[in-house]
């Protein structure tokens, strides 16, 4: 128990070794998350107030917002649910900028309060999470990118608007009132669904509402005559902050559809192709650093080491890693190894303290309790102790060869 105690204690590092050891993986570690989080704000930064009516920034929407207000037409923003519900009436517009972020119980209540009223919903980029339940009848499926787009229908908002850019999502419905424009091979990607006195629009790229793209083709044209229809327009801007998404029904028998979603599919796209690109540079490191295949090949050393330098070097390192334990192991095995056949003892039994210590001394007539000390003692609690027992062991192979 005490040589296993003392061999563990002279191998411990100290905290200066751990240091010089680990810094650069820390300064490595450093740079990487100050590139990341540089990256989030330059991000973060360009995505600033998406879709607020409120925010002059390249994805804002205040641009729209102010030429609403130039018209007459009432803006009021909103962030949660009941705000959103309770302000519709025949006289509103309810534009939800990411209908697809609300949860299942909340997209049936904002469907319950837009039934009942005579008003538009404009639903922006409406996606298969929402669509079904926002608009029944009516499945979304990808449009590929935003590009401009003849309207190709005869509804007279997007008539007079012309080319559009528009994209994100194409939507198709079966059975309903409904006009299709500005199609993407063949589906529109601006639907207008009629049901009664109240319609519901969905727009299948937000793009159209962004400040940088406003004055491009018809976009300004489109938002106006869509958004503007009545005097009043509910901004809703869908937030995580929103008490009600954490409140999910949990009835088996309600009208709610499940989130079906896997996990996979809530990890955002960049993410997944990050962790595949970290996986590739495992892999390529991994076989770089791989043990080459083929045979041996004898090489000569382009200048010849003496022992006592690789000696010295190996010294040199075993201080370096503060193992005493294995230096004096080092030291104690050669020396048994030497003199084991000079007092008779097999190569198989020189390292067994029954068999050499009473061999050695009967040789010297010496005490067993020194010899075993000496030959198989505990590890050296220093680095002076290290070089006296090399001393002793140096004496005691000298005595026995001269005995």
């Amino acid at each position: 128990m005490t040589e296993v105690t003392a061999a563990s204690t002279s191998a411990a590092l100290t905290p200066h070794q751990v240091w010089v050891r680990i810094r650069g993986l820390l300064l490595a570690l450093l740079v990487l998350v100050a590139a990341g989080i540089a990256l989030a704000t330059v991000r973060s930064g360009d995505q600033h107030g998406l879709l607020d009516p409120r925010s002059a920034d390249r994805y804002g929407s205040r641009a729209v917002a102010e030429l609403l207000k130039e018209r007459g037409v009432s803006i009021h923003v909103v962030t949660t649910l009941d705000d959103a519900t309770a302000a519709v009436g025949p006289d509103t517009t309810l534009l939800v900028a990411s209908p697809n972020l609300l949860a299942p119980r909340q997209q049936s209540e904002l469907r319950a309060a837009t039934d009942d009223s005579a008003g538009r919903t404009v639903l922006v980029a409406a996606g298969p999470p929402s669509v079904g339940t926002l608009a029944p009848g009516v499945r979304a499926e990808p449009a590929g990118p935003v590009a401009p787009r003849a309207p190709g229908c005869s509804l007279p908002a997007a008539r007079n608007a012309g080319d559009v850019e528009t994209g994100g999502f194409r939507y198709s419905s079966d059975g309903l009132d409904a006009v299709g424009c500005f199609p993407s091979d063949g589906l529109p990607t601006v639907l207008l669904v009629e049901q009664g006195a109240r319609d519901t629009v969905l727009l299948g790229s937000p793009d159209l509402l962004h400040n940088d793209r406003l004055a491009n083709q018809g976009n300004a044209s489109l938002a106006l005559q869509l958004l503007g229809s009545r005097p009043h327009l509910i901004w809703y801007l869908p937030s995580l902050a929103d008490s009600s998404a954490a409140a999910e029904n949990g009835d088996a028998g309600g009208d709610n559809a499940p989130d079906d979603r896997s996990f996979a599919d809530l990890i955002p796209q960049g993410w997944l192709w990050g962790t595949l690109q970290l996986a590739l540079a495992a892999v390529l490191a991994a076989i770089w650093r791989a043990r080459r295949l083929g045979p041996l090949v004898t090489e000569r050393l382009p200048v010849a080491i003496r022992a006592s330098e690789s000696t010295e070097g190996r010294a040199r390192l075993y201080r370096k890693a503060n193992a005493r334990d294995r230096a004096a192991e080092s030291l104690r095995s050669a020396t048994r190894t030497r003199i084991a056949p000079l007092i008779g003892v097999s190569p198989r039994d020189a390292h067994s303290p029954s068999t050499l210590v009473p061999a050695v001394s009967a040789r010297l007539s010496g005490t067993d309790d020194s010899l075993q000390t000496l030959l198989f003692g505990p590890a050296p609690s220093d680095d002076a102790a290290l070089i006296q027992l090399a001393d002793q062991l140096d004496t005691l192979e000298r005595k026995v060869r001269t005995s």
